[in-house]
């Protein structure tokens, strides 16, 4: 369940730093709104996660699920671009949080 939780929590994590960047440095207050809930019910799953889940596993987890999620909205909603360098960079994190998985079991 804390597995489960902590996806949930990332996958908030990206929704907030959408909205985050939609709401134009917070002047668009429907944008910073979902952004303010999406960072409480984010933060309040990763500390339920965290309650069974190691620190460093759980976090490494939950910026990682941000940091690509982002990469992909960036690139796929918001236009940004894709160079075979930040490519790398984002297969180098999805293998790092492979490996944290892994060494977690």
């Amino acid at each position: 369940m804390a597995w489960i939780l902590l996806i949930l929590a990332g996958i908030l994590e990206v929704l907030w730093a959408y909205t985050m960047k939609q709401s134009d440095g917070f002047s668009r207050l429907n944008y910073s709104l979902v952004t303010l809930a999406a960072m409480i019910a984010s933060f309040g799953l990763l500390a339920v996660a965290m309650k069974s889940l190691p620190l460093g596993t759980a976090y490494t987890i939950w910026t990682g699920i941000g940091a690509i999620g982002a990469f992909i909205v960036g690139i796929f909603v918001l236009g940004d671009t894709a160079s075979p360098m930040r490519i790398l960079a984002a297969v180098l994190i999805v293998s790092g949080l492979i490996l944290m998985k892994i060494s977690s079991s």
